[in-house]
């Protein structure tokens, strides 16, 4: 007999009810919501299932997701400074010095000074990213409509909607009324907030 078997057995407990005992132990134990309840990793969940949809083309096109995004930015923001292109793909900024380099060997980025600032880095998308984008858009389109037909057109703009309220309701509690507003607004029907 298991060493966990034994415990359950001495407890009065059936085995297969030691786990939601332990876990009614820990609900009460902790002043916290079930981990099933968690809203970070509601999100996080959702959005593995959603990426696990275009990974495989973003690898046939040999990239990388955080690539991805900050070609996509580029492509609809136009050229940021490396701050900017920070927050707009909420990537850390440590992260996206280590990625941007790749990419600019690759010539899908380029990089330039400031022209106001010489220690600052301005990004722009190159022809051969703008081609990459091309090539990948049809499949990503045909994702997104898959999706829609499987979660409904309706509940995915309601979804956007909803994630963008409650980013703007959380943002509004953090940010003194006197800070400028989001320098690029985003897209509101689902087929463009990508």
């Amino acid at each position: 007999m298991s060493s966990k078997r034994t415990r359950s057995s001495r407890n009065g407990t059936p085995p297969a009810d030691a786990a939601a005992a332990n876990d009614a132990l820990a609900t009460r134990a902790l002043p916290m919501r079930a981990f099933s309840k968690s809203l970070p990793m509601e999100l996080l969940r959702a959005r593995e299932a959603v990426m696990r949809r275009f990974r495989p083309e973003l690898r046939n096109h040999g990239v990388t997701e955080q690539q991805w995004r900050i070609l996509r930015a580029l492509a609809h923001g136009g050229a940021m400074e490396v701050s900017e292109l920070a927050e707009a793909t909420c990537l850390l900024a440590p992260s996206l010095s280590r990625i941007l380099p790749d990419m600019e060997a690759r010539q899908l980025i380029s990089r330039r000074q400031g022209e106001t600032d010489l220690r600052r880095s301005v990004i722009s998308l190159e022809r051969k990213g703008l081609r990459l984008i091309a090539m990948h858009a049809p499949n990503a389109e045909r994702i997104y409509d898959e999706i829609a037909a499987q979660f409904g057109t309706e509940r995915l703009t309601q979804l956007f909607t909803l994630l963008r309220e409650l980013e703007e309701t959380l943002e509004a509690q953090n940010t003194p009324a006197t800070s400028r507003p989001r320098s690029k607004a985003r897209a509101p029907s689902a087929r463009r907030a990508r």
